[in-house]
């Protein structure tokens, strides 16, 4: 059989050749203010991996991102990744000393910065001395002035492209070669690094294309809501040129109007994001009564969304709710609730796509017999899984290759995943342990719920007792309402004594509920919990 290298430039090359006309659309908070076609941006693209060449970048050379869902952030891209550099995609919503180590470990020579993002990226640039030069995204005339002084040279994006754009040959490179970086979001510790290759994107995005997974077509418009700085935007980059589907990239705004009016206008048929963004948009269309007739399918991940959640989105929306579970490590999907899920059909997250494996063990890591309606921790293998994180000398696998997610889950008799819970979350109250997701699920079916959270507090005589958080919606929370859910479904001594609500659910970077920053809030007494008998 002929060679041919699995490199995702091909995607786009495929979308440039057979899906040329299809269109990819740019807002900004619900306008749309650019729109071009796969063939203008793979053109583009590609001069731009010659521009980057002409800095004295190489392959394997580090461009950072600071950027929102833009066209000019899918061309960076693009014209790293195509000539055998690494786009490492920074999250702006985290701190300035967070990126800054980052970057400093990576050592990127390139900043791509969007322009709203430069007060950012000045700080950034006197922190990282490995920064040479600095690329201004979406605003050709954006307050250079707002970098300061320092010793990067600053390009403009499309000033760049007239000065130094080239044509140039791509994808000339091993397939195992790096093709992305992108850190995890230090929730659970401080931030890693992880390296993306062509091979596992490539697999990756024909994992993302299967019919039981996110399965977008030729015939779809997708609404990308995840960022694009978020694990590859959960790999859509790549699989939106590879089948030929219209993209619509919402910029930085994703609320309710915006999203609802580019839905509504571009004839959005497909959309991913977390529960939160969804959330708004639900809102939106419960306060004007707005309809979406073209929308089919909301694919939610990040964490786990409780059912009368689910319910509110799917009947609010007028589409299907998708649920999926992934990582980062895991580039990043994991596995994918079937689009035509029957309407009894437990929820789960759904089952794993081909090329991936679980297995669930205890607590010393030895695998449960057996495998299915038992509660275990959950481990991964397959060819998008991390081997080892970016500049760790020691491998993250075990000795039959899988990964610990860190997950605490269960798979029923049909295959589906339920993820109950982080193992670190477990609270230990009398020796005994309670799992916070059970407790979080069951609230969750209350429909005045919004977010739910429990956390663990310390305690005098047991150790740790329970605390449960909730967010509801409009309208105050009756806690024994809430904790009568729980009697007959856990154990008596499981159900939290205190309860708490806050106008709105802290969360981290990647979109999910922040339980490090719920617990520090708690502690310091910025979240008071009512007590309430049993």
């Amino acid at each position: 059989m002929q060679p041919y290298g699995l490199t995702v430039d091909k995607f786009l090359d495929h979308a440039a050749k057979w899906f040329q006309d299809c269109e990819v659309v740019e807002a900004d908070a619900g306008t749309v203010i650019r729109r071009t076609n796969y063939a203008a941006l793979r053109e583009r693209s590609n001069r731009l991996s010659g521009a980057l060449a002409a800095l004295g970048l190489e392959a394997g050379d580090r461009v950072g991102t600071l950027a929102w869902n833009t066209i000019h952030h899918f061309e960076i891209y693009y014209a790293a990744m195509g000539v055998g550099m690494v786009c490492h995609t920074l999250n702006p919503r985290l701190t300035a000393a967070h990126l800054a180590a980052m970057i400093d470990e990576a050592g990127n020579r390139v900043l791509a910065v969007a322009a709203d993002l430069l007060p950012l990226a000045r700080d950034l640039i006197a922190r990282c001395p490995t920064i040479e030069h600095v690329v201004i995204l979406d605003r050709p005339d954006a307050d250079v002035g707002a970098l300061g002084s320092h010793r990067a040279r600053i390009w403009e994006h499309e000033a760049l492209l007239a000065a130094h754009g080239a044509p140039v040959p791509w994808g000339e490179f091993d397939e195992n070669a790096p093709a992305g970086l992108c850190y995890t979001s230090g929730t659970t510790g401080s931030p890693k690094g992880v390296i993306y290759t062509h091979r596992s994107n490539y697999i990756h995005t024909l994992r993302a294309l299967q019919a039981d997974a996110v399965a977008i077509t030729a015939r779809d418009t997708l609404l990308l809501g995840v960022p694009m700085f978020h694990a590859n935007g959960w790999g859509m980059p790549f699989a939106a040129p590879a089948a030929g589907t219209k993209l619509v990239l919402p910029g930085r705004t994703l609320d309710g109007p915006s999203l609802a009016r580019l839905i509504r206008e571009e004839g959005v048929t497909v959309a991913v994001g977390v529960q939160t963004v969804w959330l708004t948009l639900a809102d939106q269309a419960e306060a004007t009564g707005e309809t979406f007739p073209t929308l089919e399918r909301v694919l939610i991940g990040g964490s786990s969304c409780p059912d009368a959640l689910i319910r509110r989105l799917e009947e609010q929306l007028g589409a299907a709710v998708q649920t999926s579970w992934g990582m980062t490590e895991l580039s990043p999907i994991g596995t994918v609730a079937p689009r035509d899920l029957p309407a009894d059909a437990a929820r789960g997250s759904g089952r794993p796509i081909l090329g991936l494996d679980l297995k669930l063990t205890d607590a010393g890591g030895n695998a449960l017999v057996p495998q299915r309606g038992v509660l275990g921790h959950l481990k991964v293998k397959g060819h998008s899984v991390i081997e080892r994180y970016f500049r760790a000398e020691a491998s993250a696998l075990d000795a039959e290759g899988y990964f610990d997610t860190g997950d605490l889950a269960m798979i029923d008799e049909a295959g589906n995943l339920t993820i109950c819970g982080r193992a670190k979350d477990l609270i230990k109250s009398g020796g005994e342990w309670i799992n916070p997701n059970e407790i979080e699920a069951i609230v969750g079916t209350h429909p005045a719920v919004r977010h739910v959270a429990v956390i663990g507090r310390a305690d005098d005589k047991w150790g740790e007792r329970p605390v449960l958080i909730v967010e509801t919606q409009g309208s105050e929370g009756d806690p024994r309402a809430l904790l009568a859910l729980l009697r007959g479904k856990v154990a008596d001594w499981w159900i939290p004594g205190e309860v708490a609500e806050v106008p709105a659910m802290p969360l981290a970077a990647s979109g999910k509920i922040d339980k490090k920053r719920l617990r520090e809030d708690y502690a310091e007494g910025r979240i008071a919990g009512r007590k309430v008998g049993r």
